[in-house]
């Protein structure tokens, strides 16, 4: 499933084309998604201008003059697509292939430049809701949902009060999005790694300069992967068809097996990265130094 730094890249390449524009035409080419479509989905939308385009964790959010708000969610394979009032499927003054089959197009935005946002999803495990934007942050969605680890919010000072009653592991006290928001298995086992800390330890374990190491490794890591557009596993893609690239510069994640990237200190040699399950997640590290 996407996560925080696909989905930042998705809604950047999606901005030019939606913010300010009116949606003039809206084709739902079936009744659901993951979920079915809310009352007068296309009613809702149809006639109503984007002001902003935005991101909360691991979802998109359209913010529309109606007062209401469009709330969209990529699931395991879906990808936005923009085609421009050419026709021609594009981004900026390039054309790429997002590979997609048209035959799951099953959302299309058409919008007052001409242009229009294609949503496509073969497994349909994405959806999409309407929300007034006055009660946005007390919907299901959001209503549980703790801080941006990219926003002010999110601190050393907050993390530590988050983890000091959890005796959960802390990789799973960092994917519950009620501790932070928008993290997933990818970037939080790089972020342990880079903290030295073990994916196994109890979070109210952790002493406060490993919270700080850990907060800052979480900011890094995740600032480094929106530069980089992201990471592509199987079905990611951009906006535009590009292919994220921070897969390239994984220290852990998915290289069971292999050396640490970290050079030996004092002579210590590492061991090579292991992969062990956590609440049915692969968690990837190594033993030597993270403890």
């Amino acid at each position: 499933m996407p996560e925080l730094p696909e989905v930042e890249t998705v809604r950047r390449g999606l901005e030019p084309t939606l913010k300010g524009q009116t949606l003039v035409r809206v084709e739902a080419r079936r009744p659901d998604l993951r979920f079915a479509f809310p009352p007068r989905f296309v009613e809702r939308l149809e006639g109503a201008r984007v002001t902003s385009l935005d991101r909360r964790a691991k979802y998109l959010i359209a913010y529309l003059n109606t007062d209401e708000a469009l709330i969209m969610h990529l699931g395991m394979s879906g990808r936005f697509s923009i085609v421009d009032e050419r026709g021609v499927l594009a981004f900026d003054d390039y054309a790429y292939d997002t590979g997609a089959d048209p035959k799951h197009d099953h959302v299309v935005l058409h919008v007052g430049s001409g242009a229009k946002v294609i949503y496509n999803d073969p497994r349909r495990f994405g959806f999409m809701d309407i929300v007034s934007t006055s009660t946005l942050e007390q919907s299901k969605h959001f209503a549980n949902m703790g801080p941006e680890p990219l926003g002010n919010h999110f601190s050393a000072e907050h993390l530590a009060q988050a983890l000091a009653t959890k005796k959960t592991p802390i990789k799973s006290a960092l994917l519950d999005q009620s501790n932070v928001a928008g993290l997933g298995n990818i970037y939080v086992c790089e972020a342990l790694f880079r903290a030295h800390i073990s994916p196994m330890r109890l979070s109210n374990q952790l002493t406060p300069p490993e919270i700080r190491a850990l907060t800052e490794a979480i900011r890094a890591v995740l600032i480094e992967a929106v530069e980089a557009g992201g990471s592509t596993l199987k079905d990611f893609a951009a906006a535009d068809g590009s292919l994220g690239g921070f897969q390239e510069r994984f220290d852990v994640y998915g290289r069971e097996g292999l050396p640490c990237p970290r050079s030996p200190v004092d002579g210590t040699r590492h061991e090579p990265i292991q992969r062990t399950v956590q609440s049915g997640r692969s968690s990837f590290f190594c033993p030597t130094c993270q403890t």
